[in-house]
């Protein structure tokens, strides 16, 4: 995975092939092939094991030391917002080369609910609505978070107005209705 990352930062998606893997890994093809039946695998293989690596990292740093409610909602929004929104990464390529790949649509689907198990597990010590309602309140807020990243990309919003906007989602998703 590694020498796959580095084909497609230095470069590009394009370049990416299993050949090219397989002269860059220094090992045979058949040994390329026996991990990764086409370039669609690999490539989805890939973009999963970049974004559980982001995510794991983010994770592994919200669970070190305690946070306020306050605090722990501004990490998750800015962090959000930056990865989201990173288009210098290795992730935005692969995607783009993934287009119209049929297997791309389950994988974001996978990957989505990963971030949303991520968002429950940094919220759920902050929360006091049921475990049944912070799961769904965080498929919103992951959706949500997405499209202002993509709001920020596309010169709609600036970084900081979407963190900001994120950071008050995530807060109003934090309360419990009045009864």
């Amino acid at each position: 995975m590694e020498t796959a990352r580095l084909i497609v930062r230095e470069d590009g998606a394009d370049r990416l092939t299993l050949g090219r893997l397989a002269h860059r890994a220094g090992v045979s093809k058949p040994v390329v092939y026996d991990h990764f039946a086409t370039r669609s695998i690999l490539l989805i293989d890939l973009y999963r094991w970049l974004d559980t690596e982001r995510i794991d990292t983010f994770r592994a740093g919200m669970a070190e030391g305690e946070r306020t409610p306050t605090e722990t909602v501004a990490l998750l929004a800015e962090a959000f917002i930056r990865c989201a929104a990173d288009t210098s990464s290795e992730v935005p390529a692969i995607g783009a080369a993934l287009a119209g790949s049929e297997e791309k649509a389950a994988v974001l689907q996978e990957l989505f609910d990963h971030c949303v198990r991520m968002f429950v597990s940094v919220l759920r010590p902050h929360s006091a609505v049921t475990p049944d309602e912070l799961d769904r309140r965080c498929i919103g807020l992951v959706g949500a978070g997405e499209a202002l990243a993509a709001a920020a990309v596309h010169g709609h919003a600036s970084e900081a107005q979407a963190v900001a906007a994120f950071t008050s989602l995530i807060q109003g998703a934090m309360r419990t209705p009045a009864t």
